[in-house]
């Protein structure tokens, strides 16, 4: 695995060569960008979707779709009650009701899992980052399930999972997601489990994780915000909370995933997995207003949620093993003031040379077999 340093535990992991973006050719659509230049991507949703805050979707090919086979591949759980009933959602610009694509469950949300391995073995469940999908642990999931029943999900408002447009039933706030991260799962595992979590949504599961100590077998962050040069938002992800502009920006697909997701890191997209993310941009308006109202509420209070989780996992309270694995080339995230938290809060640091922020899109299978190593 590497050479272990003193403490915390340091590992440095080889260096591997990182996927090369698609040369394969299809199919494209031409639109211009908000910058005024032309560019090109593909689509791959269905024809006459959408509610007029969305791209026009098409499918780029007769062929198998990336989205559907990915879609194929999980299932819903419902999980977390919709508080109030507003009726039908309308957009929160010029107050028309949405399509029936931008609706959400009028009871209980639905959350999109996908599951790997034998349901009698230990539980692991990941947690995607932001702004991203269960997608990005495709190539995680085949390592954990030769000994692991893991189980990778959508955060409310992204990918599959339902988008209840704000104040209808879910605005997106950060305590709201720390109450449905606990009823899900409830629903999903509910005995002892290893939470996998990625990004800006550690925070949420550190706060869900104080209560339920008894419960988590190990914590395993993944380039989360533990600094206090990590409680801003990158502007890359901080424009889609300005007003009026934000509205739009999180509506173009092309800002809202491509480079959401290329700008964090090294990763190089290649275009059936970008097809993928670009997929709830153009079906639905309902995912560019989830985004900038989650935008907006880490804007608001991811301050005071990085000190909370600085706070715990320094606590002599805490007793939870935990492991904080680091992709070094992260663009958004400073390395600055890591190391040092990790021996104060006694965490095991492993460190990712060639990764970014995005470790599990970056070096799928090898976090996988790190994340085995570490629960085993």
């Amino acid at each position: 695995m590497g050479t272990q340093l003193g403490n915390p535990s340091i590992h440095f992991l080889p260096r591997f060569l990182s996927n090369c973006r698609s040369n394969q050719c299809k199919n494209r659509l031409r639109v211009r960008s908000k910058l005024g230049e032309e560019e090109e991507y593909l689509i791959d949703a269905p024809v006459s979707v959408g509610d007029g805050f969305s791209f026009t979707g098409g499918k780029y090919s007769d062929g198998p779709s990336p989205s559907d086979e990915w879609r194929a591949q999980g299932k819903y759980v419902k999980a977390h009650p919709v508080y109030g009933n507003k009726g039908k959602a309308k957009d929160p610009i010029f107050g028309l009701t949405m399509g029936s694509g931008s609706q959400s469950s009028t009871d209980v949300f639905r959350w999109f899992c996908v599951e790997s391995g034998s349901s009698s073995n230990p539980s692991v469940v990941l947690a995607h980052g932001f702004p991203s999908q269960a997608y990005s642990y495709r190539k995680v999931l085949p390592v954990l399930s030769q000994s692991y029943h893991a189980t990778a999900f959508d955060w409310l408002g992204f990918g599959f999972s339902d988008k209840p447009q704000p104040k209808y039933g879910f605005d997106y706030t950060l305590d709201e997601y720390t109450s449905a991260l606990e009823s899900l799962i409830e629903a999903i595992a509910p005995d002892k489990l290893s939470l996998v979590v990625q990004g800006y949504f550690a925070p949420i599961a550190v706060k869900y994780a104080i209560n339920h100590q008894d419960k988590l077998q190990h914590l395993i962050l993944v380039n989360p915000p533990i600094t206090d040069k990590h409680v801003k938002l990158p502007s890359t992800l901080s424009l889609f909370s300005n007003f009026l502009l934000g509205e739009i920006f999180c509506q173009d697909p092309l800002r809202a995933s491509d480079k959401a997701l290329l700008s964090s890191g090294p990763y190089a997209m290649k275009e059936e997995d970008a097809m993928v993310y670009r997929r709830p941009y153009l079906t639905s308006g309902s995912s560019g207003f989830a985004l900038n109202a989650i935008s907006k509420a880490m804007k608001k209070d991811l301050k005071a949620y990085v000190q909370s989780m600085r706070e715990v996992l320094i606590s002599k309270s805490w007793k939870v093993p935990t492991s904080i694995c680091w992709g070094m080339r992260d663009r958004w995230l400073s390395y600055e003031g890591v190391e040092d938290f990790c021996k104060d809060s006694n965490s095991k640091l492993l460190e990712l040379p060639m990764a970014g922020h995005h470790v599990q899109e970056d070096y799928g299978e090898d976090l996988g077999i790190i994340i085995s190593e570490i629960i085993k």
